[in-house]
């Protein structure tokens, strides 16, 4: 298996993984705790050094999981965190990152985001996020969750295009960012970060993926993600919390579906023909 994981590119410069590590659902049961760490690291050895996180995750326990995993490491490692909304006024982000970049055991969060919008205006949270950039707390900012319209608005507001990404809801059942929100982003150069690439999972059972999955000796859920890897400018952060899970996200890196796949693909998982309200898990 090669050491590398492709990377695409931040507005900023900055060269980030496409297949990333999602936490959501970790630091909830003591119990899994040295799993999640063991896996989180393993992905790490395999070149999979961008790591998403959140304080809503496990109400900071899965921070907690990714600061543990990390330790050692954290120069190796891109940390991707995420701001609740109800936190999203200046001194409530300030606040939040203060908390998370002590669960994670940091000084720094690569990529703070505002985890979805709720009431504040945006141009306070970015104002905000823009804080934390010049005291050192956090090197970019994004968002996540946010429709075309979001995006337009963001761009309005005073140092709005600063944006590095935007993290959706992204996946062979999930399309319709494909109609505008995807071809806009990458107009601009901003990434997008697909979350629940295997639908949590549901894909890994789609029978509409056996053929295809059996031609390359994969897994569904493996043909799934290499779907979503298949193009420029889209990041995955798939969920493992177990060793062969984490070896078999790895390996769905390596998968070129060639177009008669992808067209089949098609058929079954139809693209958007028109404007869709965003998803959201």
């Amino acid at each position: 298996m090669p050491s590398t994981v492709r990377t695409t590119r931040l507005p900023a410069g900055d060269e980030v993984p496409v297949l990333g590590q999602g936490t959501w659902g970790m630091g909830e049961k003591p119990n899994r705790r040295a799993d999640e760490v063991a896996a989180l690291r393993l992905g790490l050895d395999l070149g999979m050094s961008l790591i998403d996180t959140a304080e809503m995750y496990g109400d900071g326990g899965a921070e907690e999981i990714v600061g543990e995993a990390v330790a050692g490491r954290r120069d190796e490692v891109f940390i991707v965190s995420k701001v609740l909304p109800t936190h999203a006024s200046r001194l409530g982000v300030v606040t939040a990152c203060a908390n998370s970049l002590k669960r994670l055991r940091t000084d720094r969060i690569d990529l703070y985001l505002l985890h979805w919008r709720l009431g504040t205006p945006l141009a306070e949270t970015v104002a905000a996020f823009e804080l934390l950039k010049a005291a050192g707390k956090i090197r970019h900012w994004g968002v996540s969750n946010f429709d075309m319209a979001d995006m337009v608005e963001l761009a309005g507001v005073a140092d709005g295009k600063s944006v590095q990404t935007n993290q959706v809801l992204y996946n062979l059942m999930r399309r319709g960012i494909e109609y505008d929100l995807l071809p806009w982003c990458h107009q601009r150069g901003i990434p997008i970060m697909a979350y629940s690439p295997v639908e949590q999972g549901v894909l890994a059972d789609d029978g509409r993926l056996a053929k295809v999955a059996e031609r390359y000796g994969v897994s569904r859920s493996q043909i799934a993600l290499a779907w979503v890897l298949r193009q420029e400018g889209v990041i995955a952060i798939p969920k493992a919390s177990k060793l062969d899970h984490v070896r078999e996200n790895r390996a769905a890196h390596d998968i070129r579906l060639i177009p008669a796949d992808l067209h089949n693909l098609d058929r079954a998982f139809p693209p958007p023909t028109g404007k869709r309200t965003l998803e959201m898990l």
